[in-house]
């Protein structure tokens, strides 16, 4: 274009705005010469400025930092800026159980004694004194919770864990003096809770005995009890039909979603306990003596379900994994509508950590699509199920609060550690931090992702309309004509309502419930779709068919024979210039929702959008009306304003045409 224009100019085929020829070799002075040449490369330079997008990154930023400082509010903290868009394409969510999807507030609800359910749960009036302060040993001293009981003789508080918590509560009812108990022997070993074995142990001494006491997953403790306590203190071997009685009163308890945790002890020889290298001593678990069992309740969250509702309607499939048994997370899994009923009849949608653990990596893959719950799982078969699914195509998120979580977070597309019972190496790992630990925050994050995405596709269709608008409207009149209708400042002027106050407007657009109809984009769909090129084609092509007819044929349409030259070509060009900004004001209320007919609806509810829209028709009225020496401008009639504004307000009414037409044909 530019060396187009300025072989116009020296060979003197461009003119003045008054008619004489521009440049005439060996009559125009240098100075002059220099200064068309000059003035040539500035509108160059201008044109270039508008057709390169580089309002782009600005709209990316604006619309993440917005949507960061908005996900605020619903308890979610952003870490990584790049993760909000990212967890708008999630396909899949793998939630842990507790404190998630659950309320994490537990309380045992059942137990069993003695081989006896216990009515209600605390009544152990018929149990033997021994058998009693057996397990009473073993609530206090292999807890890492803590009871303080005050001064005052007040209600005791307890700490801990919820689980611990929940126990301690139990013991205390049972008539556990937790403080006292203690006193009475000393620790030797502890083993903490092992999220593979699903167990913890510990070791202690009295004047006369070694205590080591179990407590974890009530099916895998079972199986390592030999004998069993009944009501008068007897020990009995543990028989099979009295093991099958026990398993049965476990799957009871898990099909009525208690978690299960069953305590047992055994005895050892002072001699055989290794005082030089206590540390390294492997606590027996082999030949243990079952105490008891209880079930504890871990109420779902209010508004999972329907959270979970809304996941699957927009193409998200929520899958739970918990170190929990099986059938408890069968159980919570329907309470939460992650399960339904033609799920259970598919075998591989439930699945037990062990068995995918122990399969070859390609059977994982065929049946990792599948999985819907995994219980009994380890923090490695979490982060084996992330692997398989991302291998399968999928953008995968995942929630953890562990440390031992934080591999699986660090894998996932999108990390999300939970605020209140998270670890800071949990916290770390991740890309965000759901405050409130509750899964509705994270579907409320899904829905502000997917925001993040639409903003920018809305920018970049309203962009890239300028953008080939004003290209072809100046680099055709430059070529046909020498002369451009839209000048270095009116062209700085577009660029600034198409970069800065475009990306405000359009980056700033609250979410809205259509998102989460829609499926999740894939990682290889185009970022401009099929609709958004349709728009494109037809808006720009629209204004650069209207304005070009003014350009060239303005004169004569506006009757301007008896104007000056000079003058005639500045309403011309006014009007060109005062129609372009109208059509772009218009083609931001069309980009706010490119798929659908009212582009009008919910607007207001967006001050920001409505703002720069006022600003923007105000500062334009005022540029056209008194900034014209400046801008280059002559004031306009009435009937030239309402004929600008309607050239804009057509391509609205044009748009919606088109969607209707393409309804019709779908018909």
């Amino acid at each position: 274009v530019t060396f187009h224009l300025k072989c116009r100019y020296f060979t003197g085929h461009s003119n003045n705005p008054d008619g004489t020829t521009a440049f005439v070799a060996g009559t125009t002075g240098a100075k002059q010469g220099f200064m068309g040449a000059i003035s040539i490369f500035t509108i160059a330079v201008t044109i270039v400025v508008v057709a390169v997008p580089e309002g782009l990154p600005l709209a990316v930023t604006l619309t993440l930092a917005y949507s960061m400082r908005k996900m605020m509010r619903d308890k979610a903290l952003v870490r990584r800026l790049s993760s909000c868009e990212t967890m708008g394409s999630a396909t899949t969510i793998c939630s842990d159980k507790t404190g998630t999807l659950t309320l994490n507030k537990m309380t045992v609800v059942e137990a069993y004694l003695s081989g006896t359910k216990l009515n209600p749960c605390d009544n152990t009036g018929m149990m033997s004194s021994s058998v009693a302060s057996l397990l009473v040993e073993g609530i206090a001293q292999n807890t890492a919770g803590a009871v303080f009981s005050p001064e005052n003789g007040g209600a005791a508080e307890v700490a801990g864990a919820p689980t611990e918590k929940a126990i301690l509560s139990w013991g205390l009812k049972i008539g556990m003096n937790f403080n006292d108990v203690r006193s009475k022997s000393s620790v030797l070993r502890v083993l903490p809770f092992n999220s593979v074995k699903k167990c913890g142990g510990v070791a202690v001494q009295s004047d006369t005995y070694v205590h080591i006491h179990w407590k974890g997953a009530a099916e895998l403790v079972l199986a390592s009890c030999k004998s069993w306590f009944s009501i008068d203190g007897s020990v009995h071997p543990m028989s099979s039909d009295k093991y099958n009685e026990l398993k049965r009163s476990i799957d009871d308890m898990a099909m009525s979603s208690l978690r299960c945790i069953a305590f047992a002890y055994c005895t050892c020889e002072l001699t055989m306990v290794p005082r030089e290298d206590l540390d390294k001593w492997q606590l027996p678990d082999d030949n243990l003596t079952l105490l008891g069992m209880v079930g504890i309740k871990d109420p779902c969250r209010p508004g999972v379900r329907d959270a979970v509702q809304l996941c699957s309607a927009a193409g998200v499939k929520v899958r739970m994994v918990t170190g929990d048994n099986v059938e408890t997370a069968k159980a919570i899994a329907f309470e939460c509508g992650i399960l339904n009923a033609k799920d259970v009849a598919s075998e591989t949608t439930i699945i037990e950590g062990k068995v995918f653990r122990e399969m070859s990596e390609t059977a994982r893959e065929e049946v990792a699509d599948k999985i819907t719950v995994m219980g009994r799982s380890s923090p490695n078969d979490k982060l084996l199920l992330v692997q398989a699914l991302k291998r399968k195509g999928h953008v995968v998120a995942v929630t953890g609060d562990g440390t031992n979580d934080a591999p699986a977070l660090h894998e996932a597309d999108i990390g999300l550690s939970m605020g209140i019972s998270g670890t800071e190496v949990a916290k770390e790992s991740s890309d965000i931090i759901i405050l409130d630990d509750d899964f509705t925050s994270v579907v409320k994050v899904v829905r502000w992702g997917r925001s993040v995405y639409a903003n920018i596709q809305k920018f970049i269709q309203f962009q890239l309309t300028v953008n080939v608008a004003a290209l072809v409207i100046n680099v055709v009149a430059a070529v046909s004509s020498g002369a451009v209708p839209l000048n270095a400042v009116e062209l700085l002027w577009v660029n600034l309502i198409m970069d800065t106050l475009g990306a405000l407007a359009l980056a700033t657009e609250p979410p809205t419930d259509n998102l989460m109809k829609r499926h999740p984009v894939g990682r290889r769909e185009p970022l401009v779709t099929n609709i958004m090129w349709r728009n494109l084609f037809i808006q720009a092509l629209y204004q650069i068919a209207v304005l070009l007819v003014f350009n060239f044929d303005g004169k004569r349409i506006f009757q301007l024979h008896n104007e000056s030259r000079e003058h005639a070509d500045k309403i011309k060009n006014t009007f060109v210039f005062n129609a372009f900004v109208f059509c772009q004001i218009f083609n931001e209320f069309n980009a706010r929702k490119p798929e659908e007919k009212n582009v009008f609806g919910g607007v207001t509810s967006n001050r920001l959008f409505m703002g720069i829209v006022g600003i923007t028709t105000v500062l334009q009225i005022l540029i056209i009306e008194f900034l014209g020496k400046f801008f280059g401008t002559v004031r306009l009639g009435w009937k030239l304003w309402l004929l600008s504004v309607a050239i804009g307000a057509v391509r609205y009414t044009q748009e919606n045409s088109i969607v209707e037409t393409k309804h019709f044909f779908l018909l």
